[in-house]
């Protein structure tokens, strides 16, 4: 979906890189010549997955859950190497397909908001000026057609309501970064098979292919949507 351009030189870094989508995303884009950093809660487990997509991977440390992470990890990013082109806010938690609104687990709920929601906006905002120095940019919120308006139902409500949270995000951050050349856009893999997805989805590399198609749009690329596979979904 990238059309095997190579963005040697560029710097991106995915959340929650050293499994399932965030992982194939990071070998996707090395693939394409990026230097990819992956942001991990543990920086052990992270650099031994980053040894086994060699190219130019290493881990960081970014817990997005840890309210001073972020900008911790952005003044390390800043110190190193000046800027950042692509942000992939991958790390997601509690998809919860048996839960029911009516009967809130708040715990799950809580922490559902923690990561997927406030954990992916600390991480937006620590690295939106590196993203702005980089004047071309790509914000991707990995998000999921569970969070969309237009087919939600019962089921899973900690983690539709933070999807659908944020999607409206996106758009939010879409129109701030417009004039700093930021492309901004929520891109839901599919269902996928991994660890949250159970087995039976569609093969990982296809949902990731999405991510780096957003990832890599060019300047003239949309700004504020939600796709899946490089087509536009209904909010």
């Amino acid at each position: 979906m990238t059309g095997g351009t190579n963005h040697s030189g560029k710097l991106a870094l995915v959340t929650g890189g050293n499994r399932g989508i965030g992982l194939e995303t990071a070998r996707q884009l090395a693939e394409l010549g990026f230097t990819v950093l992956i942001g991990v809660r543990d920086v052990a487990k992270g650099e031994a997955a980053a040894r086994k997509l060699g190219g130019k991977v290493e881990a960081i440390a970014l817990d997005v859950a840890a309210h001073d992470a972020a900008a911790h990890a952005a003044a390390e990013v800043e110190r190193r190497f000046g800027r950042l082109d692509v942000l992939v806010n991958n790390a997601a938690i509690h998809y919860d397909p048996s839960g029911r609104a009516l009967q809130p687990d708040w715990t799950v709920i809580r922490e559902a908001f923690e990561t997927n929601v406030f954990g992916a906006w600390r991480v937006a905002a620590a690295f939106a000026p590196l993203l702005s120095v980089s004047g071309h940019g790509r914000l991707v919120n990995v998000s999921s057609e569970g969070g969309s308006l237009a087919s939600m139902g019962a089921g899973a409500p900690a983690y539709s309501t933070s999807k659908a949270t944020l999607n409206a995000l996106t758009r939010i951050l879409a129109a701030e970064l417009r004039g700093a050349g930021v492309l901004v856009n929520a891109i839901c893999p599919g269902w996928v098979a991994t660890d949250m997805g159970g087995p039976g989805g569609r093969p990982v590399a296809q949902g990731a292919a999405g991510i780096v198609w957003a990832a890599t749009l060019p300047d003239d690329g949309p700004t504020g949507g939600f796709f899946r596979d490089g087509k536009r979904l209904p909010w």
